[in-house]
């Protein structure tokens, strides 16, 4: 079944189902002679076990380290060869496969995916070896004070759930993780009614389909469909973690459980979208300007709010000398607050949106940019015609639509302070 989808700034993306359930996006963008393909699985690590957390990392990171045909080395040199870029990664909630090259060399870069796509051996001795280069960046990340406090904040919001854990996992599960365990992941998701394969750059989407379709159409799905996840159901039940450490500066975070970026939740995620960039993006932002710019509170000062399969969290932190850590903390809260307690101005929310709406179109200029993007929005079951709901949902944010939404989400934080023991124990918040 193909079907063609008209989207904003005339991008036309042409979506092909294959009969063994590949789909194909394609989006011709015959401007420079390069063209760039993601290839994303419905995995990651929110499908890992919690007991097997960082898998999806691992598998990421010995993926390319040799096929049935080929092995580590000839498969860089491979790519090297003809001054191509090809890459794996896995986040919460995909598994991905990058590459990029000019238009005359496509074809052979997408065999050499395919390959890799079925036939990836996961060599013992490479395991091992990107295990304990797994095990060093975690252990190097638990020095990292900012990031050690997220870690406690998110096992606090999340529970048992997998977005509690970072995505390259744990030293306990990581040491248990064997060679099977990335052979049974990959056997379980790695197969082609799992797949999307997002293209852009000089080529037609008849071209784009045909090249597809003879290095993977005879990929055969497994009778049995990928069972389900059954996942934890998160609630809300704001606590506050102290952890004393000695550092330079006191870290505070304050965390807000968040809607998905589901259909039935567009309207309250779009404004959060739009409060985040309000609150703290770049240097103009409310949280930059009053903390840093005018109170000399913060190092560095932020928000993010993540788009998520599952439940999300909206994030406000701040790294601040020790001996002001109770007023920045009472400085986020307030800020927060305020968004709940009076509707921004006009001016204020159509400032956020020229800025929300002028990133996220500079996010779309480049071939990797499309191709990530699109076959982005198709993995999450939003599809791509989310590009264009997404950009009509911000614009129809009102002030009185974003302070109704911030008082539903914004309530009693969840908070997480790091820092000497004697600046962050027995804090008051309001």
């Amino acid at each position: 079944m193909t079907s063609t989808i008209t989207l904003s700034q005339n991008r036309m993306v042409h979506h092909t189902v294959l009969s063994n359930g590949i789909t194909v996006l394609v989006t011709e963008n015959p401007s420079a002679d390069i063209i760039a393909a993601r290839l994303f699985l419905k995995t990651g690590s929110r499908w890992e076990p919690y007991d097997k957390a960082g898998l999806s990392h691992l598998v990421a990171a010995v993926m390319t380290k040799g096929t049935e045909e080929h092995s580590s080395l000839e498969i860089a040199e491979r790519v090297e060869s003809i001054g191509a870029s090809l890459g794996t990664d896995a986040a919460s909630d995909y598994f991905l496969l990058s590459l990029k090259t000019v238009s005359a060399d496509f074809p052979e870069m997408l065999d050499l995916a395919g390959e890799l796509l079925r036939s990836a051996t996961f060599p013992e001795a490479e395991v091992e070896l990107e295990r304990r280069l797994t095990l060093q960046a975690i252990r190097s990340q638990q020095e990292q004070p900012f990031t050690v406090a997220l870690d406690r904040l998110r096992q606090t919001m999340y529970g048992e759930h997998p977005y509690a854990l970072s995505g390259l996992g744990t030293i306990s599960t990581v040491e248990k993780l064997t060679r099977q365990d990335l052979q049974d992941y990959y056997k379980t998701y790695f197969r082609p009614d799992n797949l999307i394969i997002s293209i852009a750059g000089r080529i037609t989407p008849d071209q784009a389909v045909s090249q597809v379709e003879e290095i993977l159409g005879d990929w055969k799905a497994p009778s049995t469909p990928v069972a389900d996840l059954t996942l934890p159901i998160v609630t809300s039940n704001p606590t506050r973690n102290s952890i004393p450490q000695e550092t330079q500066q006191s870290i505070v975070i304050l965390g807000y459980l968040a809607p998905s970026v589901q259909s039935s939740t567009m309207a309250d995620y779009a404004a959060l979208k739009l409060l985040n960039t309000y609150l703290g993006n770049g240097l103009s932002s409310r949280l930059f300007v009053e903390l840093r710019e005018k109170r000399g509170l913060a190092y560095e000062v932020s928000a993010f709010y993540p788009t998520r399969l599952d439940t999300s969290y909206f994030v406000t932190y701040m790294g601040t000398a020790p001996g002001n850590t109770e007023i920045a903390l009472s400085g986020l809260k307030t800020e927060v607050d305020r968004l709940c307690d009076a509707p921004l101005s006009e001016e204020e929310i159509q400032t956020a949106k020229n800025k929300l709406l002028g990133q996220y179109a500079l996010g779309k200029q480049t071939n990797s940019q499309l191709a990530q993007i699109f076959g982005w929005y198709e993995t999450l079951g939003l599809g791509v015609e989310f590009d264009a709901q997404f950009q009509a949902a911000i614009a129809n944010v009102t002030p009185e639509t974003a302070q109704e939404v911030a008082g539903r989400y914004f309530g009693s934080p969840y908070v997480s302070l790091l820092g000497p023991a004697e600046a962050i124990e027995n804090l008051h918040l309001a």
